[in-house]
């Protein structure tokens, strides 16, 4: 532990934004897994859960919490199994 002021709030603050990050990235990936089982069961609203799952992405990218080309390929990855 840092005996520094300045370094003690710069390791509180990390482990606060360390936490939130790891949050929503649980998120983002619960969404993903579940419309890729979604898609992967022939399921009557994989729609809806196409467009939840591009929404979350989208608002991701923007957020910073993935790169917008990384994004980009996972929608298109999902709506290129849900067309197959």
């Amino acid at each position: 532990m840092p005996n520094i002021k300045s370094a003690i709030k710069r390791v509180k603050v990390s482990t606060k934004k360390t936490n939130a990050n790891k949050m929503k990235m649980s998120a983002i990936r619960t969404e993903l897994k579940k419309a890729k089982a979604s898609v992967a069961a022939n399921d009557e609203g994989v729609e809806m859960i196409l467009k939840n799952a591009q929404k979350t992405l989208d608002k991701a990218a923007a957020k910073g919490y993935i790169h917008k080309n990384a994004a980009a390929r996972l929608k298109s990855s999902l709506v290129k199994s849900a067309k197959a």
